[in-house]
């Protein structure tokens, strides 16, 4: 069973993009993030004739999130991360797909910092960590996939240029320790646990040439329970895609788990 979490970067613009990766890799189950549209804007009747089923979670111009399965309707679970009522941001989505509890994430950058948008993502990674060990106690298979905004190591394997995204709130002290607390509740990186050394990315700026330097960085993450690792055959980046015309600038990230 082949999960794969996907920032589009605007799901209007990378519909043929999307819609490619769909035909091409026929991925069981999929997380999309920053959909930028809202809910009655998403393209369901496109991806329901490319053989998916979809629950999503709009917000105009901004955030969104979806989870897609192929020949089968996700489980709606919950929308809206818990803790914090007054949270109108769509950053997270929670469905069952084939048995495997599903998150699709989609975490605020948080620059610049200090100041708000920094403690904003701080306390987000906070109640995150929460809900993850809410759903870990439920001793089932957990995925929880997408886009982390958190490089979770000062290091060239997670980062072409330590000084060049030293004062990024992506790579802070504390934005790593808060990842690292969620992972330490019981959760396994699994793209860590397959490559466990050598410089894995999945994410490459367009300015500045970043992808024709493979200037990129790791922020694009599965997190499984031990349920869900018991179960892990491999985890990579579909790289090429993001080297096609129009593309995001984030690559298809994945994991593979034993039927």
């Amino acid at each position: 069973m082949k999960i794969v979490t996907y920032n589009v970067n605007g799901i209007r613009a990378r519909l043929p993009r999307l819609l490619e990766y769909l035909d091409e890799q026929k991925p069981d189950a999929l997380c999309l993030q920053e959909l930028k549209c809202a809910d009655d804007s998403f393209p369901a009747a496109d991806v329901e004739a490319a053989g998916y089923g979809t629950v999503w979670h709009g917000q105009k111009g901004f955030n969104g999130v979806a989870i897609l399965a192929r020949g089968a309707e996700p489980t709606l679970r919950r929308t809206g991360l818990p803790g914090d009522p007054d949270d109108t941001h769509s950053r997270y989505i929670e469905a069952e797909v084939a048995g495997i509890v599903i998150g699709s994430i989609y975490l605020p950058n948080g620059n610049p910092r200090p100041g708000p948008k920094f403690d904003y993502k701080l306390a987000w990674l906070d109640r995150l960590r929460a809900h993850a060990a809410e759903v870990l106690a439920e001793e089932v298979p957990v995925v929880l996939a997408g886009d982390y905004n958190v490089i979770p190591t000062p290091g060239h394997d997670d980062v072409f240029s330590v000084r060049a995204m030293a004062n990024d709130a992506l790579m802070q002290p504390e934005s790593r320790a808060a990842l690292r607390r969620i992972v330490h509740l019981g959760y396994a990186d699994a793209i860590r646990v397959r490559h466990p050394e050598g410089a894995v990315y999945t994410f490459w700026d367009y300015t500045a040439g970043c992808w024709q330097r493979d200037a990129g960085f790791r922020i694009d993450h599965l997190l499984l329970s031990p349920q869900a690792a018991d179960r892990l055959l491999d985890a990579g980046v579909d790289k090429d895609y993001r080297g096609r015309e129009k593309a995001s600038d984030h690559a298809p990230t994945w994991v593979m788990l034993e039927d």
